[in-house]
Order: structure tokens, then sequence, then C-alpha cells
């Protein structure tokens, strides 16, 4: 690999605002920033000499290899929104040993990683007896994953892949993803306004919020840390503070008085009543992601990563039993089931022994709280790019991953995609 081309290559991506969703319409499904990322690597693969195809603008793939089995990879092109407060550029900047910039680690990087492992697997006329086929997403982030859905609906299924859009050494198993709407009327909230946080799956790094005094409004602001709501422990909740000043300052609210009683700085949802765990996956997680005044109604917007033998009924029903005094309603608007893998089988067994080979590093797969394209299809684990003990920064302000990092997945990729692509076959 030249690994100035391939910088050269991610920056280019990485200065495209690929949020999805924003402004989506006919043209573009997910909305024109990730319609230009699409177009992007498109125009990558053609200069790359990968064979590729365009699925409608709703999902792409490149491919490499032949047989009649495909070893799949799904990466994603679009990104959560910058936020506030960077000292490095968003868009890319090689500062040192690390490239900063909003999609370096998640997942533009390690997408382009995997895409410049095919072109050297390619270059080097090696013999593959399944099909390689890179498929990429547009709005991951967003939690609907339209476009894999559409892919299934249109294409024939991988057998096995990965995504490089986690950890190494491995993930077979994710937590269940659960996103509660915790809503009241404003006009009962005891607030005039309140907001917060700029992504439902991140911990948010600011909120706001006017109460209604004898002398006219009175505005609040917090600041926090943002971090990806999977892992809320890394970062400091700017809803909770802003709660905790309005609660301190007296402010009569049963939203506040909700929140402070089941919430507050809890990330186990123990003070909700679903503080659940289980040996395979660890403890449930809870992050207050999102707080908007939407018309005449406040909405909290939770996010909660659930072990992967809890059923979501019970999650809920803890919820609702909490909200119901305080006259708060509840809508669940994503219930993403849980995945769990045999961590002895095949696959990644085999992503293993290349990662072991490359890296020295003998330490066990585990199972994550974050949500991963390996729920979109059958056989997919999540596979990198993090290197176990790395600052994780996916989400948050100065998003970036180490060069020595960036250029090890690649070999690590091209490696797997060999060697899975010339497994022996699988029972």
């Amino acid at each position: 690999m030249n690994k100035e081309t391939f910088l050269t290559a991610l920056k280019g991506l990485m200065a495209i605002e690929s949020v999805a969703m924003v402004d989506a319409d006919e043209a573009h499904p997910y909305g024109t920033g990730p319609a230009k990322a699409l177009a992007y690597v498109l125009d990558l693969c053609k200069e790359l000499g990968i064979p590729a195809v365009n699925l409608d603008g709703k999902t792409a793939w490149a491919e490499i290899g032949s047989g009649d089995e495909i070893v799949g990879i799904l990466g994603h092109l679009d990104v959560v929104p910058v936020g506030e407060g960077w000292s490095h550029d968003p868009k890319g900047e090689v500062c040192g040993d690390r490239l900063y910039g909003r999609g370096a680690a998640d997942d533009k990087g390690p997408t382009l990683a995997a895409l410049f492992a095919m072109k050297d697997l390619l270059d080097s006329g090696v013999s593959l007896k399944r099909r390689v086929r890179l498929i990429f997403g547009q709005c991951e982030e967003t939690g609907g994953w339209e476009d894999m859905e559409y892919y299934a609906a249109h294409e024939p299924l991988p057998v096995y892949g990965f995504t490089p859009d986690a950890d190494f050494p491995a993930i077979y198993g994710e937590k269940g993803i659960l996103n509660y709407e915790l809503s009241l009327p404003l006009e009962k909230s005891g607030l005039l306004s309140a907001e917060g946080g700029d992504a439902e799956n991140m911990v948010p790094g600011w909120a706001r919020a006017a109460v209604p005094t004898p002398d006219g409004p009175k505005a609040y602001a917090a600041q926090g840390h943002p971090a990806h709501a999977s892992t809320p422990e890394k970062g400091v909740n700017a809803i909770s503070k802003l709660m905790d000043a309005l609660a301190a300052d007296g402010v009569e609210s049963p939203l506040v008085d909700f929140y402070q009683q089941h919430i507050g700085f809890d990330l186990t949802g123990e003070r909700m009543g679903c503080g659940f765990s289980d040996e395979q996956s660890g403890g449930l997680t809870l992050n207050a992601g999102l707080l908007r005044t939407v018309g005449d109604r406040v909405v909290l917007t939770l996010d909660i990563r659930s072990p992967v033998t809890v059923e979501s009924g019970r999650v809920r029903a803890a919820i609702e039993a909490a909200c119901a005094p305080y006259g708060i309603s509840v809508a669940c608007t994503e219930d993403m089931k849980s995945i769990y893998m045999d961590k002895n089988g095949r696959v990644i067994t085999a992503m293993l022994e290349v990662y072991r080979e490359v890296t020295g590093d003998l330490s066990e797969p585990t199972v994550i709280g974050g949500g991963t394209y390996a729920r979109a299809m059958p056989g997919i684990v999540a596979f990198g790019p993090m290197q176990p003990g790395r600052e994780c920064t996916e989400h948050q302000k100065d998003e970036y991953i180490l060069l020595e990092d960036l250029f090890q997945a690649e070999e690590i990729y091209r490696r797997t995609i060999e060697k899975l692509a010339n497994l022996e076959e699988i029972e």
C-alpha cells in the first residue's frame, strides 16, 4: 500500500460532511452529504481498478475475487455531526502520529483501509476462491439501516465477513440497543424551552433551558464532554448537569424531579429500575442523549445498551413504571436485538489468528455495547480498527486514529480477507 495515496484519498473523503438524513430527498435518499461520499468512493474504486456497482444510490459495492460465495465487508460512509470545541480540523488533519477528523476512526478510515487492502490483493494476483465484496453504507449512524435492507433485498448475502467498525481483536457479541422518547406537555413541564445534545447515540456535550420567573425568563446552560453512548462513562453528560443546576435552583418541574430521581448521573439504569446485567455481556448502560422542545412537548431521548440475555420488554416496563407518576409518556423508537456468536467458531478463529500474527497481542475477543452492521446480516462480526487499550474518540470532538494503527489495520484486513476468501467449506 502506498501510504501517501491512502491518506490523500482518506482526507478527501473526510472533507465531505456526510451526516445522514439531514436533507434527504428522492434523489438523495440519505441526504446530499452521504450521496457525495458515495460518489467519491465509487470514483476512487474506478481509479484503483476495482469493479464497483451503484445500487440506485441506496448503497453500493466494490468487489474482487471469484466464486459463487461472497465474503462481505460492511463499512459506512456517514458520520455523526461534528459538534463543537474541536482543536483540529474535523475535515481531516495529520498532526504528529495522529490523523484527526470526523470519520477518522468511525468509519471512513477503516472502510478505506479495507478498500486499499482489496487493492493490494488485486495487484498481488493472489487467488481468491470466494468473491470479496465491500458494501458501502450511508445511514449507519441513524440506526435505520435502510441501506443494508436495500442491499439484502436486491443482492446475494455474504456467507460471512466483518465490519471494520469497532475493536480488535474481534467482537463476538453486541448488546441490544433501545431508544426511548420520554415526553410531556411543555405547559406542564415547568420549563419554557429545553434542548441539548447532537445525537441520541452520543453523550451530550451541551444543554440549555429557560424557565419562567416573576422577573421574566431565566436561562440556564451546561457543558459536558461528549462520548459514544455505548461507553457513557467516558463522557460527562451536559443534560445531567443542566438538570442538576435546575434542581439546585429550586425550579419546580416534573421533568427535573423525574430526572433527578431516576437518572441523575447514574449510567447503569439502577435508579430507573432497569439495572440488569448478565455473565455474557455485563451490565446495562443508560445515556440521556437528546433533549428537545418539539412543538408543544418536551422530549428526552434515552439510549440504552441492554445485556444480551435481557428481553427488551423488561426494560420498557421499568421505564414506564418510573415515568407514570410524573405524567411522562414513553415511546420506543428503536429496539435493535442483541447478537451473540460462538467465539470459537471458524470465522472468528481465523480473524484472531491473523490479528495475533500481525500484532503479537493475545487478547481475547469481547462483547460490546456498540451497534455495528454486524447486526445487519448473518455471519458478520465486528473486527477492528481500534487496538486494545487505545483511547476511543468516536463521536467526540477531536476524533482521531493513530497512523500506525490505521496502517496496521490495513495489513490485518488484507491478510484476513485472503484467509476468509480461501477458508475451507464451513459446516
